[in-house]
């Protein structure tokens, strides 16, 4: 465990040392949040909850490729896949989870939410879905730029399928819209557990997936290093 927490340390660090880029996607989930502000309550909540996923999956996308060179070296050193992975994510889960709680307080204060529990709630899953999603995209894709149009086209499909439609459950944050009902209108629970149910097993499924690859990458990178040596 203190190998992992080391690897968090770093990550942290290396993300708060680009303070220009984390502050425009800090303010994400703001811009998304004034631009329906005046219209419905949920469409607000909605968007301000999205926005929070990108700069959480931006922040991902662009840890996870800037790590690709450290990694093969950490992994010489000692370390294990899982401790880099999970590392990683503890770190983009922790920064995650503090700008939820400042858009959380937010939404609170201006707006009389009469379940803001389920709100807190909504933003807390969305960080745990956007954070592996951000990290697979970075260990699929080779470049940021890819990553992020990809990312980019992710969120948008987000934005523009219907959610009644069967295929809108294909994508990682459906169950924002549902968390996202359950707070907003009132709706009965069973929103609420179709949504727990969704974005914990998202949340599941792309931490599996994501880990496997770093896996597969670091053992490849390690026996090439090796070969050199």
């Amino acid at each position: 465990m203190r190998r992992t927490f080391i690897v968090a340390e770093m990550v942290a660090r290396d993300l708060v040392r680009r303070r220009a880029a984390v502050a425009l996607l800090a303010l994400v989930p703001l811009a998304f949040y004034l631009a329906k502000h005046d219209e419905k309550v949920g469409q607000s909540i909605r968007f301000a909850s999205l926005g929070l996923a990108f700069a959480v999956s931006a922040l991902g996308l662009f840890s996870g490729n800037a790590a690709k060179d450290s990694e093969p070296r950490l992994r010489l050193g000692g370390y294990r896949p899982s401790q880099l992975y999970t590392g990683r994510l503890l770190a983009l889960i922790a920064i995650g989870l503090g700008l939820s709680a400042v858009y959380c307080g937010i939404i609170l204060l201006d707006q009389d939410m009469r379940r803001p529990g389920a709100v807190v709630l909504m933003f807390v899953l969305t960080v745990l879905v956007a954070a592996p999603l951000g990290l697979l995209i970075g260990a699929a894709v080779p470049r940021d730029l890819e990553g992020a149009l990809l990312l980019i086209s992710m969120i948008g499909l987000q934005f523009l399928m219907n959610p009644e439609k069967g295929s809108a459950r294909l994508l990682p944050l459906w169950s924002n819209r549902e968390l996202g009902t359950y707070a907003v209108d009132l709706t009965d629970a069973g929103y609420l557990r179709r949504g727990l149910v969704h974005g914990i097993g998202s949340t599941v499924l792309l931490i599996g997936v994501t880990a496997a690859l770093t896996a597969i990458r670091l053992r490849r990178r390690r026996h090439m290093l090796g070969s050199a040596a």
